[in-house]
């Protein structure tokens, strides 16, 4: 397995099975389905990601779960954990939908999600025709090999990312405002990544739009 499939497979899996004291996706989704003050499942969502993104803001979360993840390339501990955070967050929001979130297509989009607004660009890259509406309707007919071109693809994006130079470096210089500036950024990008989330397994819907931080 190359490389790149295996940093996804590491992300997805910590994601959709928790780490430390996070609980899985589906635990995750499942308290809010079992909660019976949201009306739909619209306001679950909305409730989820509103409470995910905050996460991200305390401190020492993201830094106190970067010992946990073991990625099979060398990445920023706080930068692997977030895409695991964001990947936890999709699944919810997939299981929220009724989606199993170890089944192939669901993984797919989760990887779109998280690259948002390149996930098109990703996906014709692979050599895959699909209509404006990118969802899990659209992927039913593509092959497990397209799946995984897909998902490489997003790997190689990913661990690209990380090779920048500038992810780490404003926390080496200034740490206190490093830390603060890294978690608004993740915080956005997380609501982000929920947002378009919320579009790729939204029944009968399911588009791949840019969405803005914020």
């Amino acid at each position: 397995m190359s490389k790149p499939l295996e940093v996804v497979n590491a992300v997805l899996n910590a994601g959709f099975d928790g780490l430390g004291p996070l609980c899985s996706a589906t635990g995750l989704a499942d308290e809010y389905l079992r909660d019976t003050r949201y009306a739909d499942h619209e306001a679950r969502i909305n409730s989820l990601i509103h409470w995910e993104t905050g996460k991200l803001f305390t401190t020492g979360f993201l830094s106190g779960l970067g010992g946990l993840l073991t990625l099979p390339v060398s990445l920023p501990a706080g930068l692997g954990v977030s895409w695991m955070v964001q990947a936890r967050l999709v699944g919810a929001i997939a299981r929220i939908h009724g989606h199993d979130v170890e089944e192939d297509r669901v993984r797919t989009l989760t990887l779109l999600a998280i690259v948002g607004d390149i996930g098109k660009e990703v996906v014709k890259q692979a050599g895959i025709e699909v209509s404006q509406q990118l969802g899990m309707r659209a992927l039913e007919a593509v092959p497990m090999h397209a799946l995984s071109s897909i998902n490489r693809a997003v790997g190689f994006r990913l661990v690209s990312k990380a090779s920048q130079k500038g992810v780490v470096n404003l926390s080496k210089v200034v740490p206190l405002a490093g830390g603060l500036v890294g978690g608004a950024v993740d915080a956005l990008a997380c609501r982000a990544v929920g947002a378009t989330a919320r579009r790729l397994f939204a029944p009968g819907l399911g588009a791949l739009v840019p969405v803005s931080p914020g």
